[in-house]
């Protein structure tokens, strides 16, 4: 690729999308889809390369690219951090997108593939023996610092359709300043851990009791017009807006580039799908504002012959 070049610096309208995280987490997932979306990508790069690799894309004329980073290149990832900022102050948009997913489902994805996990290959190098437990849970503690520097995607019960959805939409809005998702999900299947914001409401009235609606969604139309008949639900939608409207100014002053904000009710079907749908399309107005379901969209997928979707 000729990177003993001097780099050249890049357009500033290229778009470089670093894709790092756990192993096991939907890295691969995501990097393919990155790539059938029209990203130029580079998988497994070494640390050290990213910002002479980025450069030489840029010199070439690349719009996208994207490049996975795994934990193997943890002893460089100092070096990553300085290298996004300096990409960042070239001119490219920069965004970095964190896979992660619960330590049980991690080992249970391993167990079924009956792939060994990196760390216990590089602890076996250095005389050491670690247990696939042991071996995540380091590898999660050593990428903790990459994790608060990009949007973390929790994987956890999630199906890899759906996972190709969440980073087609994380890759789709171009120069925005900060990325809002609001995230529906389940309370009975806990709290995501990607979550920086999180919005209980499960004391407004709960469609599940209506055999009529129980099937549906709160993408569905006969759900939200028994949502929105409420006061207690427009309530708290208001609520939360305005809370949000006050609190949204100060992320952006602590240079944050991803907030995500999850709503959560007992099962993750009605209330929480519509209170997420409703919040996203009061904030449509700005840029890079993402919508996901944890439970919708895969009741959507499985079973799409129950629900009629809204426009």
């Amino acid at each position: 690729m000729g990177l003993a070049h001097s780099p050249t610096k890049a357009r500033p309208t290229m778009q470089l999308i670093l894709v790092t995280g756990l192993s096991g987490g939907g890295k691969s997932i995501a990097i393919r889809q990155l790539e059938d979306s029209g990203c130029y990508c580079v998988d497994n790069l070494p640390a050290e390369f990213l910002l002479p690799v980025a450069h030489r894309l840029g010199s070439l004329g690349e719009e996208r690219a994207a490049v996975a980073i795994d934990g193997r290149s943890i002893a460089t990832m100092k070096e990553v951090s300085e290298s996004l900022a300096k990409l960042r102050e070239e001119g490219f948009d920069v965004r970095v997108l964190f896979l992660t997913a619960s330590t049980d489902e991690l080992i249970k994805r391993f167990s079924e593939t009956r792939r060994r996990h990196p760390f216990s290959i590089r602890a076996e190098h250095e005389g050491k023996t670690l247990t696939l437990r042991e071996a995540v849970e380091l590898e999660a503690e050593l990428l903790q610092p990459m994790a608060k520097r990009g949007m973390i995607m929790d994987t956890t019960g999630i199906l890899p359709a759906q996972l190709r959805r969440w980073v087609q939409q994380f890759a789709g809005e171009p120069g925005a300043r900060m990325t809002i998702t609001f995230e529906s999900f389940a309370y009975k299947h806990g709290i995501p851990t990607a979550a920086d914001l999180v919005f209980d409401v499960r004391c407004i009235a709960n469609p599940y009791y209506d055999p009529a609606l129980r099937p549906l969604t709160g993408r569905d139309e006969p759900v939200a017009r028994f949502l929105a008949a409420g006061a207690e639900a427009c309530r708290m939608v208001d609520d939360i807006a305005a809370f949000l409207e006050t609190w949204i100014p100060a992320y952006l002053r602590q240079n944050r580039h991803y907030l995500t904000i999850c709503i959560g009710c007992t099962g993750g079907q009605h209330r929480s799908v519509w209170v997420a749908e409703t919040l996203g399309r009061r904030f449509a107005g700005r840029a890079g504002v993402i919508v996901r379901h944890r439970i919708a969209e895969q009741l959507a997928r499985l079973a799409p012959e129950a629900t009629v979707q809204t426009a």
